[in-house]
């Protein structure tokens, strides 16, 4: 294993101490425990914050800012945060308005933020994501995993609690949006958790997997190696499928990486899941490519459609600024 560390236990700390030195106008770092929050708090606002296992940047921290999140708390690489650090983010965060907490469906995710809100004295609420379409069931899960949709509710949410909306309007916002968008991934290598030292599932060079997690769970199938064209049209195939969007429907188009894959790859295929969108009758009318759910030096992709509606669209292309995501500003 060859990786930029020092000491493998260190790496976190080391690394959110960069983050925040690096953007330190829009993000404030604090270890033991450890979470992230807004450098500039914001007042009189329904206040999101999300996080779970490292090893997935720019998700959640990168995240944080104007028209997204204003805490997250990152856990240990593929390691659910705890309790007490959810607790001491939205402590310092909250705004008066109370906390929306947005959580990946994974079981230690799940289970620990559920214990942080039993013990919050603010008013709260959670949405859960789980726009994988890969399984339904895993060894992380109950029902289906969140994945890259996460993002697209961060800030779609994000927007709309920047303009005042109570708890009960950003949850009810979230779970539309989540339940408006699928993901599907396909890795061509695995990811070596730094802990671990090894890959964390063996792959041949001829082989890929359709339906990977993005902490390298199995998915739907193993195959051979394939043209790109085919990969997409079984990822995109079986979004769809899921979603069962209305002919003329209106979507978002997020090809997104998983780190190891060059852009020159991540836009073939946007180009190629474009085309299919476009004979299927989906109108792609925003866009985002790029790696913006990781899953450390994995190599591989995942493709998302978000279908829009006039909401929706409005509060994506409102103007957010944060170190991952920024626009209109």
């Amino acid at each position: 294993m060859k990786k930029f560390i020092n000491e493998v236990d260190n790496i976190l700390a080391e690394s959110l101490t960069g983050f925040g030195a690096a953007h330190a106008e829009l993000v404030k770092v604090h270890l033991d425990p450890n979470y992230v929050v807004r450098a500039r708090k914001a007042q009189n606002k329904v206040v999101l914050i999300s996080g779970g296992g490292s090893g997935h940047e720019p998700l959640h921290t990168g995240y944080i800012g104007h028209g997204m999140l204003d805490a997250a708390c990152p856990g240990h690489v593929f390691t659910s945060p705890s309790p007490d650090q959810m607790l001491a983010a939205a402590e310092e965060a909250h705004a008066g308005r109370g906390v929306l907490f947005i959580v990946k469906n994974y079981a230690g995710d799940v289970m620990n933020f559920e214990m942080a809100a039993e013990m919050l004295p603010f008013d709260n609420a959670t949405v859960l994501t789980s726009d994988d379409v890969a399984v339904e069931n895993s060894t992380y899960t109950t029902g289906r995993r969140g994945v890259a949709g996460t993002v697209i509710v961060e800030k779609v949410v994000g927007s709309l609690a920047e303009t005042g909306a109570d708890l009960a309007a950003c949850k009810a916002l979230g779970d539309k949006v989540n339940k408006r968008t699928g993901s599907m991934g396909v890795a061509l290598t695995s990811c070596t958790v730094p802990a671990a030292g090894r890959p964390t599932f063996d792959i041949g060079d001829t082989e890929l997997e359709m339906g990977v997690g993005i902490h390298g769970e199995p998915g739907r199938r193993r195959e051979a190696m394939r043209p790109a064209d085919a990969i997409v049209a079984d990822l995109v195939g079986a979004i769809l499928e899921d979603l069962k969007p209305a002919s003329n429907s209106e979507a978002l188009l997020m090809i997104n990486g998983f780190a190891a894959t060059p852009l020159m790859e991540l836009y073939l295929l946007y180009n190629a899941a474009a085309r299919l969108l476009k004979e299927r009758g989906v109108n792609v009318t925003r866009s985002l490519v790029g790696n913006y759910t990781t899953a450390l030096d994995m190599a591989g992709a995942s493709v998302t459609i978000c279908l829009l509606d006039d909401e929706i669209r409005q509060h994506w292309d409102s103007p957010v600024h944060t170190p991952a995501l920024r626009w209109g500003m």
